[in-house]
């Protein structure tokens, strides 16, 4: 029995003198590469994207990593990086119905302003510099942990959009573009204290607000005391600018956005006695989730099926 247990030991120590022979000097930690990107379903999504202006063939294994690289600082909390994967999930899979105008031949593309932004490995790297592994596996496991779930609305993907940041309630989406019924005005917790360059401000002297205004609409009336170029300001339920007069001229709170490059239609727009003064809350168009918002809800609790079903009223979670 003595001998036959010596033997025992003896085999099990030589299979693990033969496994860390074999073993990669310095073990994993020793290693540069990222862990691979295979994961379940995700690794079954295939489809076509535009990188860099090429069109090459990948999987969401593949491509969602870097979305997510792309759209959310990844010191951001782990369910909200879980709620944007599911929700860059989802907007591909949507994107995946139907051809785009802008590149029918691709899906997606790594454009933020078309569709959303992406960043390769090489990128990512420059980004982060020595954080880079412990970014990247933060990131891969938000990508992993909800592998292959996106949201669905009466069994069909959604147009799951997002933005940075919300003034205290989110846009609904039949203000700038459509109806949806899970894009809707909700409230929304982020504020100064959790949102770099919350309020911001863009001032213009009397010349140069009213070159912008004639540019956009040659007949406006914009002489005499600027005070009173400024007219009555329309907002929706959301607190965003619906409509504002200026110069006789009736102008969309979006038109004015992209006019004077301000951050969101959460402003107000004032004449100083000097100078014209935007003031501005937020940052994005609105819609959708709101990315330090659902940081604020993660750092409160809640779970990224939270945060998603309040952002997405009505959506539920379904797996690919």
């Amino acid at each position: 029995m003595r001998g036959a247990l010596a033997l025992g030991l003896i085999s099990l120590a030589l299979a693990m003198i033969i496994a860390l022979a074999l073993a990669p000097c310095g073990g994993p930690e020793a290693s540069d590469a990222p862990e691979s990107l295979s994961a379940g379903a995700d690794e079954g999504i295939s489809f076509t994207a535009l990188s860099d202006g090429e069109a090459v063939e990948t999987t969401m294994a593949e491509w969602l990593p870097g979305v997510v690289a792309g759209e959310m600082p990844a010191s951001f909390e782990p369910e909200a990086l879980k709620a944007q994967a599911v929700a860059a999930r989802t907007y591909i899979i949507h994107l995946m119905g139907g051809a785009k105008a802008a590149h029918p031949e691709a899906a997606v593309c790594d454009d933020p302003g078309c569709c959303k932004a992406h960043l390769t490995e090489a990128e990512m790297r420059e980004r982060w510099g020595g954080s880079f592994e412990a970014n990247y596996n933060k990131i891969l496991d938000a990508v992993r942990s909800t592998d292959g779930e996106y949201l669905a609305y009466e069994g069909e993907a959604i147009e799951a959009v997002f933005h940075s940041s919300s003034a205290g309630m989110t846009e609904d989406s039949a203000e700038l573009w459509s109806a949806r019924p899970y894009l809707v005005s909700v409230s929304s917790p982020e504020s100064g204290e959790d949102v770099p360059d919350y309020v911001t401000s863009v001032e213009l002297t009397g010349a140069e607000f009213a070159e912008k205004i004639l540019s956009a609409r040659p007949g406006a009336e914009l002489e005499g005391n600027e005070a009173f170029w400024l007219g009555e300001i329309s907002r929706d339920a959301s607190g965003r600018v619906e409509s504002a007069i200026i110069g006789g001229e009736s102008f969309t709170g979006q038109e004015l956005r992209e006019l004077f490059s301000l951050r969101s239609t959460a402003f107000s727009l004032s004449w100083t006695g000097g100078a014209f003064l935007f003031t501005v809350t937020g940052y994005g168009h609105g819609v959708g989730m709101s990315q330090y918002g659902a940081n604020v809800m993660a750092q409160s609790g809640a779970n990224y099926e939270e945060i998603l079903t309040h952002y997405y009223q009505g959506a539920e979670l379904a797996a690919w």
